[in-house]
């Protein structure tokens, strides 16, 4: 599967953005899909993951009750929505994808297999 990411751009604290990633291939409503961000100077972290089927979803704590993810897979996308952003929400943010992951690997970034180009994100305060 190829992702494209979009949807990143300049948001002020408390504003709100939504990111998007179109996937390609007929088999995406099989795979798990997670989004990560990758501040300067700093490693790529876990923000969202969510299931095949959108039932179980997992949050990265920093942004939990603030994002949302979501999954359309009559439209091969999933979303991110952020809302209340905060300038240490600023980075390149990145959508990916793993046919075999269980939940307890959604926040493992070296467990999916496929990965988008990063989309940024910057947020002033």
């Amino acid at each position: 599967v190829q992702l494209q990411a979009s949807g990143g751009g300049l948001a002020q604290a408390g504003g709100s953005l939504r990111l998007s990633c179109a996937a390609s291939g007929r088999t995406f409503r099989s795979y798990v899909l997670g989004w990560f961000r990758q501040a300067p100077g700093k490693e790529r972290e876990f923000v969202a993951a969510i299931s095949w089927n959108g039932v179980s979803t997992a949050y990265a704590d920093s942004v939990k009750g603030r994002f949302t993810i979501s999954r359309d897979n009559a439209k091969n996308t999933v979303y991110l929505q952020m809302n209340s952003l905060k300038p240490e929400d600023t980075a390149a943010y990145y959508c990916a994808a793993d046919r075999t992951l269980i939940q307890s690997a959604y926040r493992n970034a070296r467990y999916y297999a496929h990965w988008g180009q990063g989309t940024q994100v910057t947020v002033s305060s």
